[in-house]
């Protein structure tokens, strides 16, 4: 099944919201309205960092999603896309759909000049994590959050 990559259109709060509620129930994290609004009204302002590409289907339904954002790497002297959420429907999965979001923020990544695009996923998240080692190279970083 072909899918279309593109960003995310104004108008597709709730198709958008029927993906990324999954998303939310996958990690068991539920996306509560008031979250989802917020997180929409950060896609949607142009003058926010947070950006949304979707994946289509043939029908026309948004089967996907990868929101990534830019992050400076001084040391490197560069910029980098950081790819903080990736989620297809179950029922669309095993399709390549995944892989050719995570090509979609890369393009993005190449057309700004950026030097590398970067994620983490759980420990746990095998199915995840055997597609990413074909796409991309696991580093030795460790990561840590400091809750505030």
């Amino acid at each position: 099944m072909p899918v279309q990559i593109r960003p995310v259109e104004p108008n597709e709060f709730f198709p958008w919201y029927a993906v990324y509620s999954g998303y939310g129930e996958f990690y068991e994290t539920p996306l509560h309205d008031e979250k989802a609004v917020l997180v929409w009204s950060w896609i949607t302002d142009e003058t926010n960092e947070l950006e949304c590409l979707v994946a289509v289907d043939e029908s026309g339904e948004v089967v996907g999603l990868a929101h990534f954002r830019e992050f400076a790497r001084p040391l490197a002297g560069s910029r980098g896309i950081y790819l903080d959420d990736l989620f297809v429907l179950p029922d669309h999965r095993k399709q390549g759909i995944a892989s050719a979001l995570i090509e979609g923020v890369a393009e993005v990544g190449r057309s700004r000049g950026a030097s590398i695009v970067r994620w983490i996923t759980a420990k746990d998240n095998e199915t995840a994590r055997s597609l990413y080692k074909t796409v991309a190279e696991k580093t030795q970083w460790v990561t840590y959050d400091k809750v505030l």
